[in-house]
């Protein structure tokens, strides 16, 4: 770990802890290891979907009766 990182307490489910150990060992790493690459994982995940959004922002929206529509005029639904 780098002087820059911080602690914090997480409480994880037992299966969930004994998973995150075992995922740990077998690949060389610690626990905070995994858990920082899979929180940075579901940032990025979150950012790319934000972008995502900001792309299509200028779309025409659709209601769920049209969609619903839309659908079955196409055959599927």
């Amino acid at each position: 770990m780098t002087e820059l990182s911080k602690r914090s307490t997480v409480y994880f489910k037992s299966d969930i802890h004994h998973a995150l150990r075992i995922k740990a060992a077998t690949t060389n790493q610690s626990v905070s290891e995994v858990v920082n690459e899979a929180v940075r994982l579901s940032l990025q995940e979150d950012q790319e979907d934000l972008s995502a959004f900001e792309q299509r922002a200028g779309e025409a929206t659709m209601s769920y009766e049209e969609l619903l529509y839309d659908l079955k005029s196409h055959g599927k639904l």
